[in-house]
């Protein structure tokens, strides 16, 4: 498989060559319809409308105001409505095949109830605990989105995305060291319109929305979404009456209403209010010992080595597999080797904006965007069954022959923010200002029972006479189980936080040709969080043991001044180019996944970016270019560590500031062609380079210390990212009837999945298309058909790979002593597979 896809690799990118390469980014979507306005009042006059076969302005808002992609000194790729429906994107993490090169979105482990979100390198392995924070910032209609939980609902109408690169912290703020993700949705027009879609797709799948905007009455305009997304498993689970894997259920309405009492007045008002059923990737036995570990010397066995420690000796048994249990590293399973429970996972999110914007004169639009927003994640993750921790052995007796480690946990999240902005400019300045605040309230809670037992277990390799039993899900684990109110407790934590911020920004054309930008933003951050429980003990009623873990509550604030400046140069009007300088900060925490609830600090970046954008060949072809140097300092990253508690020695996940400067370069270009009128070549590439420095970590046990540098890894980052796109559109008879063919190919080397092993998972190559039959009309109603693929040709790739058993245990008795005892092999999720579907769209 690896030979096929680098070849099929090389391929593209050689084709991706004519095109240069791959996905809409920057001039992302040249044939969806673009807002009315193509440029600010305050800006150069929009150009005028292209011919037939030129391409067309792009309007982003990137610097809080409309502005042409183009004009704009940041590097930004675009995906339009029309790039949404052609993918067949209906959710984000839609968008993990690789549509834009440089941005990247994985699941947390292989739940789909929470996403990992990064830009440019900047991918936080564990944002998912209430105390760590995203290193790129989602936006919907301007309003920042606290967690990463939720953020896998269903899309309603959206406009477009942006996705912003590079450090964002003088407009966006905190939490945007690698960018931001900013998703607009359609407003409401004042205008009868109704736009509904129904399809049906392979798995069981099938989806529908609709979209009605009502007349405008006493200049108030209301629109009205509403959206479902359903697929069955695609892997099944062989104990009846649970639920398979890679299975969701997506549902969720929208309302807005735009009143507009007077000229220069808007409000927007919209609730919105959404719901996911899913569960996760199956997690598959990729392998059995790959690294041959057993009892005797480490210097005998150099593979079998845990990144961080200095082992002289190993000691334990590596287990057999269980029986039944299939290692299987090259396909995706189609049906598990061991049934367990597994309910869905469920997601809610709700929440209201509303936007007031008045233009008070031609120099001056005042703006406040008030928004609160709650979201709730009940998780139920039993995709490992026998192929993680605890490894049974022959024999075994009691507790000992439990196993399926069920991964529960429970997220509960509100927030609220207000920003004011005043947005303008006259002559030769545009500006803009605002007071920003936002508060977050989140908890969580996590349990990990056993949901599976097995007997008669006597022989390794056995073929009869053993049974797998489903324990109570009260008592069966150890006198524990997976009920609510039956739980052992891992962790439980609350956590309180509030950001104050004030900002600016100045743009001056020191001449018609050369631009200024320079701007800052400061920020006060206060962060408080309790730890409620750990390894099932309550340091609300026990303080006494909670201190002798070394237990503290988190007290933290922090203060940060995020400048930044941008020099830019309009060489010609279709040639732009820009120096720009830049920072951002992602705010410190603690990690409740510690008995000590340890805390860090914040992390800071530096940004320096070259950028240029132009059109040339009449307007029909679009090249952009950025490099860029980031540096990091105090980068989190996170650690296996001994801890003493009152109740025995534990291995705690700490999160630490990594000394020294983490470094991230890259290179990103991108194209757009269009040859003749109705063809559309769009290509993208991204290099990134990543290194932390190691780090020094200090392991005692046993009345031993040991000092063994370890490195870190920026995870799901590929040196070597592309995608590239072809659209054609062709006219059918004499009406507005046109034939469209959509064909993309995304490519992605192979990364690490987690930041302290240097394993990758696999290279991806990734190909979706869509047929359509658009705008057949019919008296007042235009009717679209169309077929769609995602995963074309079915490519089976593993997209995260855990080699945490496959590897000794962490230190407890003696730092210079490993126990191989729990050694099983790789574990690891497989891509989706091919799904194919057929819709039907109506608008009038």
């Amino acid at each position: 498989m690896t030979n096929t896809l680098g070849s099929r690799a090389l391929l593209m990118i050689g084709v991706a060559a004519a095109a240069l390469g791959a996905a809409p980014a920057f001039a992302a979507d040249t044939r969806a319809a673009t807002p009315a306005a193509a440029t600010d009042p305050t800006t150069a006059a929009p150009a005028a409308d292209p011919a037939p076969d030129q391409l067309t302005d792009i309007v982003v808002t990137a610097t809080k105001r409309e502005t042409n992609l183009q004009k704009t000194p940041i590097a930004i790729n675009v995906l339009g409505g029309q790039d949404l429906k052609d993918r067949h994107v209906q959710s984000l993490y839609d968008l993990a095949d690789g549509a834009v090169p440089s941005l990247r979105i994985a699941t947390f482990e292989a739940r789909q109830t929470a996403l990992t979100i990064g830009i440019r390198g900047i991918v936080p392995l564990d944002a998912n605990q209430p105390a760590r924070e995203q290193g790129v910032g989602i936006y919907v209609d301007g309003v920042y989105l606290g967690r990463q939980h939720g953020l896998n609902a269903a899309l309603f109408d959206v406009e477009r995305i942006e996705v912003l690169k590079g450090p964002q912290g003088t407009l966006f703020g905190r939490n945007t060291e690698g960018g931001a993700l900013s998703i607009v949705t359609r407003a409401p027009t004042g205008k009868f319109a109704l736009r509904a879609t129904a399809g049906t797709a392979t798995y069981g799948g099938y989806n529908a929305d609709a979209h009605l905007d009502l007349p405008a009455i006493a200049g108030f305009a209301i629109k009205l979404d509403g959206v479902i997304q359903h697929q069955d498993p695609t892997t099944t689970n062989p104990l009846a009456g649970q639920t398979g894997w890679n299975y969701f259920h997506r549902r969720g309405g929208r309302a807005a209403v735009r009143w507009q009492p007077i000229d220069g007045l808007t409000d927007d008002f919209a609730y919105d209010n959404g719901y996911d059923s899913n569960s996760p990737f199956y997690s598959q036995l990729l392998n059995y010992n790959p690294n041959g570990c057993a009892a005797g010397t480490q210097a005998s066995q150099p593979n079998c080595y845990l990144p961080g420690t200095n082992y002289t000796n190993l000691t334990g048994t590596v287990k057999p597999p269980l029986p039944g249990v299939v290692v299987n590293g090259t396909s995706r399973q189609r049906i598990a080797d061991i049934g367990v429970p597994q309910q869905p996972s469920i997601d809610k999110t709700h929440g209201f904006t509303n936007t007031l914007k008045y233009a008070a004169s031609p120099a001056v639009e005042l703006r406040s965007i008030t928004a609160w927003r709650g979201v709730s994640s009940t998780q139920w993750d039993n995709s490992g069954g026998a192929h993680r921790v605890p490894v049974v052995a022959p024999g075994c007796t009691g507790n000992a022959c439990n196993f399926s480690r069920y991964s529960l946990a429970d997220l509960y999240q509100h927030q609220f923010s207000q920003e004011f902005q005043a947005v303008g400019g006259f002559d030769r300045l545009q500006y803009v200002a605002g007071l920003y605040y936002f508060y977050e309230h989140a908890s969580d809670d996590a349990a990990t029972p056993n949901s599976n037992a097995i007997a008669g277990y006597t022989t390794a390799g056995q073929t009869s006479g053993y049974m797998n039993v489903i324990l109570d899900p009260c008592t069966g684990s150890a006198g524990f189980g997976s009920t609510q109110g039956c739980r052992s407790i891992d962790r439980a934590s609350e956590v309180w936080s509030r950001s104050y911020a004030a900002y600016g920004q100045l743009t001056y054309d020191l001449t018609d040709a050369l631009h200024f930008t320079a701007g800052g933003r400061y920020t006060h951050d206060k962060k408080r969080g309790v730890l409620h429980f750990s390894r099932n003990i309550n340091y609300d009623t026990a303080p006494q043991t909670a201190a002798i873990n070394g237990y503290k509550p988190l007290d933290k604030t922090w203060d940060r001044f995020n400048p930044m400046a941008t020099l830019a140069y309009d060489f010609s009007s279709t040639i732009h180019g820009y120096a720009k300088y830049s920072t951002g900060y992602r705010a410190g925490g603690a990690s409740s996944r510690t008995a000590n609830y340890q805390a860090f600090d914040p992390e800071d970046v530096k940004a320096y970016e070259l950028g240029l954008k132009t059109d040339f060949w009449d307007r029909r072809a679009r090249f952009n270019l950025a490099g860029y140097i980031m540096d990091r300092k105090n980068s989190q990253v996170d650690i296996s560590s001994i801890q003493p508690t009152a109740t025995g020695s534990f291995n705690n996940l700490v999160t630490i500031n990594a000394p020294g400067i983490t470094r991230i370069r890259g290179v990103e270009a991108d194209l757009t062609v269009q040859p003749v009128a109705g063809l559309t070549l769009t290509g993208s590439y991204a290099y990134t380079y990543t290194r932390i420095p190691p780090v020094l970590i200090s392991a005692t046990a046993g009345g031993t210390t040991t000092n063994v540098y370890q490195n870190f890894y920026i995870v799901f980052t590929p040196r070597n990212a592309a995608s590239g796109a072809i659209d054609y559109s062709l006219p059918v008879g004499s009406g507005d009837t046109r034939l469209r063919f959509h064909l993309d190919a995304n490519y992605a080397q192979s990364t690490q999945a987690f930041d302290q092993f240097a394993t990758h998972n696999d290279a991806s190559f990734i190909v979706n298309g869509r047929v359509a039959l658009a705008d057949i009309t019919t008296g007042d109603r235009k009717l679209t058909l169309s077929v769609w693929a995602r995963n074309l040709l079915d490519e089976q790739y593993v997209f995260r790979r855990d080699p945490s058993n496959s590897l000794p245990g962490s230190p407890s008795t003696s730092v210079t002593t490993g126990s191989v005892n729990n050694v099983l092999g790789d574990y690891g999720n497989f891509n989706a597979p091919r799904t194919i579907g057929l819709e039907a769209s109506i608008a009038m």
